[in-house]
């Protein structure tokens, strides 16, 4: 009984932390992928957004978890991503000042259920941003409720004595026990995937006075270690710039540990003459100030250890891009979704700029389509034609698997309660994956055209293929917009670009149109190389129609339908 009360607060703990950290992210999603989509090469700068990102949304992991999502989509690189996990480092610390502060200094879990009476109502209210504020108190009570439990389930030493011998076996072993509660801390973390519930048991089992100071500083070194395990797991299918950002961060940690491990003794006796200094009592004498110093040891080991690395980003880059490297031989023509990963992510937000990702490699995806049908246009050798035309017909294949992918998981993001904001461009995307579904049909369609041609054995003279040609410059120009702008996404300020190339594919194909009845008139060409040529000419009006559709999905993003 007394394993499953333990069990059963660390679970009210972990749902409450993983509540308040869900609705932090849904009231400050957008804000936290401007300032991440907005790195810049200064490295200060990159490990405070690192910190404040990480503080905000009370989760390392999950802000990890999204710099090798965006490492993975190119809109950070691997140097910019280092600085930053370097910072959520740091960012995660103010857990556990947030649990010694309040958790053990006055009995929060007082003011606990009063919250969630303040919370509880605005679940019921219409505002999606009302609901997240309500989840939030909720999850902010939760996670206190789940500490005060927590510190009541705990055996009581006195009680059971047989706990105190069995810790001080492996807490009077010297350097020996350091090494073992660095490994526990480790394993720890990895089974719980929270290194602040890890800090959360540590601080408690402090407390009640079960482990020393010094013990209780290992474990929170192998919590350091273990929250890495997080990162890797989300970029095991991911790219190999994204793989690397994860091993920095498993690096960035282990590095840290093992220099700390060599000045282990001086640096606590360095941290507990700060606790004195500033008025309090030695943490090796006192168990309340215990949960103090183990804070402040927290929170100046990887300031400290961020301090020492930051110069050596490149040196790090370096080693990472050794350990993982680059396969030459990757079949790249293979379907895959690219961005989207077996499982969403920690919220509805974040998992939505991924498939914001996966929409913009499906654009691409689209655009390589109309090149290969470019390329068909012009071969002339029977055997090419065929194996092109196969090649586009498997590519029109794929776009239908990904639309499929990206919308089953556009449905499940759908299934989350999101913000209004959120529900918009959920919707968008729906649109744009269809929108750009019709693109690659209509690329086909016009690879079938080809195909009929040649069976049929018309035969344009140059004219008419200068004219089909100067028709696909147009609509080159059309891809290069749309690839601009979805490349801008929620930046895009207006899609002039798209309208304007829409504008002369539309006045082109009234001239051509004009033309052609007055060439059949003066029988320039046979009826049947009219009817193929046209057929070109028509789809590849539509052709256009679909694109500029797809650049009008990026007004919807901001903007609504």
């Amino acid at each position: 009984m007394d394993i499953l009360m333990l069990a059963g607060s660390l679970g009210i703990f972990l749902f409450g932390m993983k509540m308040m950290s869900e609705a932090l992210q849904k009231v400050a999603g957008d804000t936290m992928r401007s300032i991440l989509s907005a790195m810049t090469s200064n490295p200060l700068k990159r490990v405070l957004t690192g910190v404040l990102v990480t503080a905000v949304i009370q989760s390392s992991s999950a802000t990890t978890v999204m710099v090798v999502s965006f490492v993975n989509a190119g809109l950070l690189t691997l140097t910019q991503s280092i600085g930053v996990i370097m910072g959520a480092n740091i960012g995660t610390t103010v857990t556990a000042w947030i649990i010694s502060l309040l958790g053990f200094q006055f009995d929060i879990a007082t003011f606990a259920i009063p919250f969630i009476a303040i919370g509880f109502p605005m679940l019921m209210m219409k505002s999606r941003k009302k609901k997240s504020i309500g989840e939030l108190i909720i999850g902010f009570s939760l996670l206190f409720l789940g500490l005060e439990y927590l510190k009541s389930s705990v055996p009581d030493l006195g009680n059971n004595p047989q706990i105190v011998e069995f810790l001080a076996g492996y807490a009077d072993a010297g350097f020996f026990s350091v090494l073992i509660f660095v490994f526990i801390g480790t394993v720890l973390t990895i089974v719980l995937q929270s290194s602040s519930a890890t800090m959360a048991l540590t601080l408690v089992m402090c407390n009640n006075g079960w482990i020393p100071f010094e013990v209780a500083a290992a474990m929170v070194l192998g919590e350091n270690i273990g929250t890495t395990i997080t990162a890797n797991l989300a970029a095991a299918v991911a790219n190999v710039q994204a793989k690397r950002a994860a091993r920095a961060h498993f690096l960035f940690n282990v590095i840290g540990v093992a220099w700390m491990l060599i000045l282990y003794k001086p640096f606590l006796s360095f941290i507990a003459w700060i606790v004195v200094a500033f008025g309090g009592v030695s943490p090796y004498e006192s168990a309340v100030s215990t949960t103090i110093g183990l804070s402040l040891f927290h929170t100046v080991f990887n300031i400290v250890n961020t301090c020492l690395l930051i110069g050596f980003t490149p040196q790090l880059v370096k080693i990472v891009t050794r350990m993982v490297k680059q396969k030459t031989t990757e079949e790249e023509d293979t379907f895959r979704l690219k961005y989207i990963q077996r499982g969403m992510l920690s919220t509805a937000e974040m998992s939505l700029s991924q498939a914001q990702m996966e929409i913009v490699h499906y654009v691409k995806h689209a655009t390589k389509q109309f090149g290969e049908v470019r390329d068909l246009f012009k071969e002339i050798t029977t055997e090419k034609f065929d194996e092109l035309y196969q090649k586009i017909e498997k590519g029109e294949e794929t776009s239908d698997r990904i639309e499929l992918g990206i919308a089953t998981y556009l449905n499940k993001v759908g299934e989350i309660d999101l913000s209004e904001e959120s529900s918009r461009r959920l919707q968008a995307m729906y649109r744009a994956i269809t929108e750009v579904e019709s693109v690659c049909d209509s690329n086909y369609n016009l690879a079938r055209i080809m195909f009929r041609k040649k069976k049929m054995g018309v035969w344009f003279d140059q004219e008419l293929r200068d004219k089909v040609n100067e028709m696909f410059d147009i609509l080159d120009r059309c891809y290069v917009c749309m690839n601009e702008n979805m490349d801008k996404g929620y930046d895009a300020i207006d899609i002039g670009n798209a309208y304007e190339c829409e504008r002369d594919l539309n006045e082109y194909r009234t001239i051509l149109k004009e033309e052609h009845i007055h060439n059949l008139e003066e029988q320039k060409y046979k009826y049947a190389t009219g009817i193929i040529y046209m057929d070109l000419i028509a789809e590849s009006e539509q052709l256009g129609d679909f694109i500029v559709n797809v650049s009008e999905t990026v007004l919807e993003l901001k903007h609504g339908l």
